[in-house]
């Protein structure tokens, strides 16, 4: 017969043996039967029963957790020498088999498992045609069991056989609370690079895992999964782990062209992974793999796993898995859409600005160059990431006025009249009206509408002064006359920049605002936007310009014909081509990897 009981490691009552007699309630409460005076210890804080399966422990919703080892557990079966942790008590779980006994009922250690044998397992299809329905892989030292989501919302909701009835209850009020909380934070994130972390700390809240990811389709016709996001974290130690971002690729490649749930207990003696040398060679231990399905589409998988600590994840664990990549399929799924909606909304206001840039060839790339300038401004005055990207869209529209605007004045190879000047005045007023007609578009009207505002109230066509500006136009107002003075036009050449600083110095406080004006002139002198000015690299023996905004730019000191690289400004690719010796520019045509040869200008590589 077989003895379960915890021994105490620290404290005074270091040596002492606590019995377990059908179960232990553990916590600060002085109606527990082991009372722990801690403050990090809750009032009911864990719980050890003995059933069919074994010893087993379960967090009660505590608030610093119950850990085993290093790792924070919800619900784990107990083995011989298992450290407990509560708080800062810690104790050693033992099944002592006292003399005589050949019950077998005593808890076998975790390593003692045996793997499974070559003809008990069911062959790897690696070709093997797609489930719409996810079903559950079990690798153990037995055959391989499946289970259909019918099957896995049963056993999700309910405690294992040999559990009491209150230890069910508690097991399904948490499993509830910790799915309601997880699938919430999920589904409120729209952003798709947030929402990656927003799953990942979900999924390490809920097992104990010491690595995981996220892997993704490029998109419906290609199957090739990629990371979308990677953490290694819970490391048992450093030296265990050379390279916390390896996966195995074989429990990876079967999760999704199966759509299976895998789980292995001990992936270095699963007769299953044999040919996976990432397993061996990066310790992985304990791994878990689901597949994440929408509309019978795989998305992608979300794959866990441990560093030399082998049954780590229970079946539960697994379940929880399966539970948390439904709702995360559908999350990723919406946030894509919305990326995509966003990348159309982007694309249409480029393509507006582009139409305008082509009636106003003599600007050519002003748009450009004046967006990241104001970018530049925004961020050194500390707006936030989201603000960010608004500005970015307010530059790009700050001209759309022009549309309204003769192309006999647009196109004049030389200063303009009087006339032809109070013509021109008219943009910013037909750029908001434009702005204003359309709801998604309004709140980039300041962009439009004050970027020719002075601070003195001298400007047009409003004539408003100081702070009446709003901050967004003061902002532009700085950015478009630097790149004013700093740009080539067919009747001058450009200003060299220490000059147009001089100017922009000079006019703080009567033509500019002075924090505005200010936060340009350090971004200038720190060298924050040296390669966004259009000659700045001009003379650079590696240099190009681009040819969609006429920019020069950098390119790479080894690149080759045909190599492509982007934009610092316009952030279009292009591709090098050589052409009587001479190296061109050749724009990419977007979303393509087509080049549009017929627009390029040369460069000055060797």
């Amino acid at each position: 017969m077989a003895m379960e009981r915890i021994v105490w490691l620290n404290g005074p009552q270091r040596g002492q043996a606590i019995p377990i007699e059908g179960k232990l309630n553990i916590g600060r409460h002085h109606k527990n039967q082991l009372q722990l005076d801690d403050p990090k210890v809750s009032r009911k804080h864990a719980l050890i029963e003995l059933t069919q399966q074994g010893a087993m422990l379960l967090d009660l919703n505590s608030g610093n957790g119950t850990f085993v080892g290093q790792r924070r557990i919800l619900e784990y079966r107990l083995a011989h020498g298992d450290i407990l942790s509560f708080g800062e008590q810690q104790f050693r779980f033992e099944c002592v088999v006292q003399p005589g006994s050949h019950s077998g009922t005593e808890t076998p250690p975790r390593d003692a498992v045996e793997p499974m044998h070559h003809d008990d397992a069911a062959p790897v299809a690696s070709s093997a045609p797609k489930s719409t329905e996810a079903t559950i892989s079990r690798m153990d030292n037995s055959r391989m069991e499946t289970k259909k989501p019918d099957q896995v919302v049963q056993t999700l909701f309910s405690a294992s056989r040999g559990y009491s009835t209150e230890m069910k209850t508690e097991s399904l009020e948490r499993r509830l609370h910790a799915l309601y909380e997880a699938n919430k934070i999920i589904s409120d994130e729209q952003d798709l690079k947030k929402l990656f972390q927003r799953v990942m700390e979900q999924v390490f809240a809920l097992m104990p895992a010491h690595n995981g990811a996220i892997l993704l389709t490029e998109s419906e016709k290609d199957e090739t999964l990629i990371p979308s996001y990677v953490q290694a974290g819970r490391q048992p130690d450093a030296e265990s782990v050379k390279n916390p971002v390896a996966l195995s690729t074989t429990i990876i490649k079967k999760a999704f062209e199966s759509a299976e749930a895998v789980i292995s207990f001990n992936a270095a003696t699963d007769k299953q992974f044999t040919g996976g040398e990432s397993i061996i060679a990066q310790n992985i231990a304990s791994v878990m793999c689901a597949p994440m399905l929408y509309q019978g589409e795989t998305l992608g998988v979300i794959y866990v796993d441990t560093r030399g600590a082998t049954h780590a994840f229970t079946d539960s664990d697994l379940e929880m898995l399966v539970a948390l990549a439904g709702p995360a399929a559908i999350a990723i799924k919406n946030a894509q859409y919305v990326q995509k909606l966003e990348q159309a909304y982007e694309d249409t206001l480029t393509a507006l600005a582009d139409a305008i840039e082509m009636r106003d060839h003599y600007t050519v790339g002003h748009t450009w160059r004046v967006t990241n300038f104001a970018m530049a401004i925004a961020r050194e005055l500390g707006w936030s990431e989201e603000k960010l990207k608004e500005v970015q869209m307010g530059g790009v529209l700050h001209d759309v006025g022009k549309i309204a605007v003769e192309d006999s004045i647009l196109r004049k190879n030389g200063p303009l009249s009087d006339a032809e000047y109070e013509k021109i005045k008219i943009h910013p007023e037909k750029g908001a009206q434009l702005l204003n007609n359309i709801e998604h578009l309004k709140l980039l009207t300041p962009y439009c509408l004050y970027h020719h505002e002075r601070y003195d109230g001298k400007g047009y066509p409003l004539g408003v002064k100081g702070d009446d500006i709003p901050i967004e136009g003061r902002v532009m107002a700085v950015a478009d006359t630097f790149d004013a003075l700093t740009s080539n036009r067919p009747y001058r050449k450009g200003m060299a920049p220490d000059k147009a600083i001089e100017i922009i110095e000079e006019g703080m406080g009567s033509q500019f605002d002075p924090t505005c004006a200010d936060a340009l002139i350090r971004c200038y002198r720190e060298g924050k936007i040296d390669e966004i000015l259009q000659d700045y690299l001009r003379s650079d023996r590696h240099s190009i310009a681009c040819p969609f905004c006429s920019t020069f730019i950098r390119v790479p000191e080894a690149a080759q014909e045909d190599d492509i690289f982007t934009c610092t400004v316009c952030h279009r690719e292009i591709r090098l081509s050589l052409k009587n010796d001479s190296y061109f520019g050749e724009l990419m045509a977007r979303h393509s990897s087509e080049a549009t040869p017929d627009i390029a200008t040369p460069g000055i590589l060797p």
